[in-house]
C-alpha cells in the first residue's frame, strides 16, 4: 500500500495592493483593539510597572501628519465582536470613535497602496493634564519598493530600528496561516500588556499619527504634527509580521509612574 508524500502547504503570493490593504486592515484593528484594552482594563493594571528592556533610540526624520484628536470614550462596553485571524475582535461602536477612525482609514488605505507609509503611532494623552501617557508605534518597511517611489530619505533614515545588515532581502513567502500566526502573536501581547502597563486614572483622548513621504497629497483636515513622545518613559519591543511586500514591527511606550 503506497503512502501519498506530503503536499506543501500553498504560500501566500499577496500582491502588493493585497499586501498594503492587509496591513491597513491590521492598523485598524489595532486601534480599535489598543482602546479597547485601555478602556477595559485601566483599573486592573498594576499601579508600577514591571521594568522592560530599553528599545533603540528613534529618530524623527519624516514629519507626522494627524486627525485632531478624538472626544475620550467613556466604557468598554460600546465596542462589538467579530471574528478575524482567527481570534474575536472587539470594534469600537461609539459614533464619534467610528467616524474618526474611518476618516483615517480612508486616507490610511491610499498612502499604504502607494508605499508612502513609514510609520502608525496611536497616543493615548490625559485629557487633565495633556501629559501622553501611552504611545503605540507600528513601524513600516517595504520590500522591493520600486525606484520612482524612492525617497531621498532612504538611507539616511534611521526610524525604522532595524539592523543595516537586514534592511535588503525581503522574506520567503508564508502561507497565509503563517501571516496569519504572526498577526495573532501581536494582538494577544496588545492584550496582555495590561500585565506591565501602569495604571491610568481620568479621561484621557487618543491622537494617530501617520509618517507618510514628503510628497505625499494630504487633506486639508490632516495636519503636521509633533512626534508626541513620551519622556522618558519604558518601551517595550513587541512582535512583527511581515508578507513578501511589507513588514510590521510593533513598540509600546508609556510613562513610567511619579
Amino acid at each position: 500500500m503506497s503512502v501519498e508524500p506530503a503536499k506543501d502547504k500553498p504560500r501566500a503570493k499577496l500582491s502588493l495592493k493585497g499586501s498594503s490593504k492587509l496591513v491597513a486592515e491590521f492598523f485598524q484593528y489595532s486601534i480599535n483593539t489598543i482602546l479597547w484594552v485601555f478602556l477595559k482594563f485601566k483599573t486592573l493594571r498594576k499601579t508600577n510597572s514591571i521594568p522592560a528592556s530599553s528599545a533603540a533610540s528613534i529618530l524623527q526624520t519624516t514629519s507626522a501628519r494627524t486627525l485632531p484628536a478624538t472626544p475620550h470614550t467613556n466604557t468598554s462596553s460600546q465596542f462589538r465582536r467579530f471574528k478575524k485571524y482567527g481570534l474575536t475582535m472587539l470594534v469600537s461602536s461609539d459614533d464619534q470613535v467610528k467616524a474618526y477612525i474611518k476618516k483615517i482609514m480612508g486616507q490610511l488605505d491610499k498612502w499604504m497602496i502607494g508605499g508612502k507609509i513609514s510609520k502608525l503611532v496611536v497616543v493615548i494623552t490625559s485629557k487633565d493634564t495633556g501629559e501622553h501617557v501611552e504611545r503605540w508605534q507600528f513601524d513600516v518597511q517595504i520590500f522591493n519598493k520600486s525606484s520612482s517611489k524612492k525617497s531621498s530619505k532612504k538611507t539616511t533614515d534611521k526610524e525604522n530600528a532595524a539592523p543595516a545588515d537586514a534592511a535588503a532581502a525581503p522574506p520567503t513567502e508564508k502561507t497565509e496561516a503563517e501571516i496569519q500566526a504572526e498577526i495573532q502573536s501581536i494582538f494577544r501581547q496588545i492584550t496582555a500588556s495590561v500585565t506591565f502597563l501602569p495604571q491610568l486614572d481620568g479621561d484621557c483622548t487618543f491622537n494617530v499619527l501617520v509618517y507618510a513621504d514628503a510628497d505625499s497629497e494630504v487633506p486639508m483636515e490632516w495636519g503636521d504634527s509633533d512626534a508626541k513622545e513620551i519622556k522618558n518613559g519604558e518601551k517595550v519591543q513587541l512582535r512583527s509580521f511581515s508578507t513578501t511586500n511589507h513588514k510590521v514591527d510593533t513598540l509600546v511606550s508609556y510613562r513610567i509612574g511619579d
